[in-house]
């Protein structure tokens, strides 16, 4: 060393240096343990996170399936509609028919009576239907 002023400085850096270096790794091993944490903590999350979508696509999938028998019955029950409004439709045909057989018979009823209907040869029945 020059002098022992200059000696008193370097050593006073170099303890200054050292603090600096401390205080350093004491920060660095204190962020070390922050991002353990962290990371520890995130990764508690991420699981907890995929167990609920796990949970989730396992509720949407059950419903995909309710839904998709839900359709299978519609459509089943689309067509029995279908048959019940065909069957309708022939059963207001027969229902005219049966009217306007009964409004013929009523007709010749009454031609046969006044001796003047040109159907007095055709023998009408009453047809009912319930």
């Amino acid at each position: 060393m020059c002098c022992s002023t200059c000696g008193s400085v370097l050593e006073y850096m170099l303890q200054w240096h050292h603090i600096r270096l401390v205080e350093c790794d004491a920060t660095a091993t204190h962020i070390a343990t922050h991002c353990h944490t962290y990371c520890n903590t995130l990764q508690h999350v991420l699981q907890h996170t995929a167990k609920h979508c796990n949970t989730h696509c396992n509720t949407l999938q059950h419903t995909a399936t309710h839904c998709n028998t839900l359709q299978h019955k519609l459509q089943h029950t689309a067509t029995h509609c279908s048959t019940l409004q065909h069957t309708a439709t022939h059963c207001n045909t027969l229902q005219y028919t049966t009217t306007h057989c009964n409004t013929l018979q009523h007709t010749c009823r009454c031609c046969s009576a006044s001796a003047s209907c040109s159907m007095s040869h055709v023998k009408m029945r009453r047809v009912t239907y319930a």
